[in-house]
């Protein structure tokens, strides 16, 4: 079996697709496919489905869903499966699991990745680092169950991925600033800090790029556009972090040489007292 969350549903046994086309048990195939090998509480796939307001009948709905989820997997599996599509998605105490080791499904393998990648940054091998987070976010087909109607439960699982995305996207950047790639990296930090015009990670790179390719100009701009706007949006100054690169872009600092400043901190922490 392989599950893909990170973008469109996908899930194929076999090469045929168990994916089913109605909205409801959709959403419980995306639920039990982000926890393999974990029993899913019924209460927690009733919130998802019918948020507070499940009917009269939920109970006895839920259990027809996962029929229809098992017999989608069946015919995939084939009459000649070892096992048979009930121990694949299996019921147990007080909810249901699927029985497929984590690397099935893309988003235990992007985990897995993304560790690696943080052990690597973390002891300063740089190239590993970047190779790591870089494999990661290409296992991403676009925004995590985007055909999927998202509950109240999934819709939690969404924000904690795509959040980790940026996350991961911020630490690829540093390890590739380490690495002295700034030049290539400088469209790309245009492109984030308009998509995320109030993060400063991301903002702090994009000086430090700039900075390293020789347009100290552009880089003092990018902070002065940050500052404008988080104090018209928020009535607030940059952290102090950005304020010190903000002060070492303007006097010329060598700790923003590729080589100079600590191995193991992100671009952001460059400056931290």
């Amino acid at each position: 079996m392989r599950i893909q969350v990170l973008g469109p549903l996908s899930a194929e046994v076999n090469g045929g697709s168990i994916v089913p086309s109605a909205g409801k048990p959709r959403q419980i195939l995306s639920l039990l496919a982000l926890y393999p090998g974990r029993v899913m509480p019924v209460p927690t796939l009733m919130e998802e489905i019918w948020a507070t307001q499940p009917p009269q009948s939920a109970l006895t709905t839920l259990q027809t869903y996962i029929l229809q989820l098992r017999r989608r997997l069946g015919t995939a599996m084939g009459p000649g499966a070892p096992g048979g599509a009930k121990e694949v998605l299996a019921t147990r105490h007080g909810g249901y699991l699927l029985q497929i080791p984590p690397d099935c499904v893309d988003v235990h393998q992007y985990d897995r990745l993304t560790r690696e990648g943080q052990a690597a940054f973390e002891s300063g091998d740089d190239e590993v680092s970047a190779a790591r987070f870089k494999a990661a976010l290409g296992l991403w087909q676009g925004p995590a169950l985007v055909d999927v109607r998202l509950g109240p439960v999934l819709e939690i699982e969404v924000v904690r991925l795509e959040e980790s995305r940026l996350v991961t996207v911020e630490r690829r950047i540093d390890a590739d600033l380490r690495l002295g790639r700034h030049a290539e990296l400088i469209a790309e930090l245009i492109e984030l800090t308009a998509r995320h015009p109030q993060h400063e990670g991301l903002h702090s790179q994009a000086m430090v790029a700039l900075y390293r390719s020789g347009r100290q100009a552009s880089a003092l701009e990018v902070y002065r556009r940050l500052r404008v706007r988080l104090i018209e949006d928020l009535g607030v100054e940059p952290s102090p972090q950005l304020q010190r690169l903000h002060q070492a872009v303007l006097t010329v600092d060598p700790q923003l040489d590729v080589l100079a400043g600590p191995r193991h901190s992100s671009t952001y922490d460059l400056f931290t007292a």
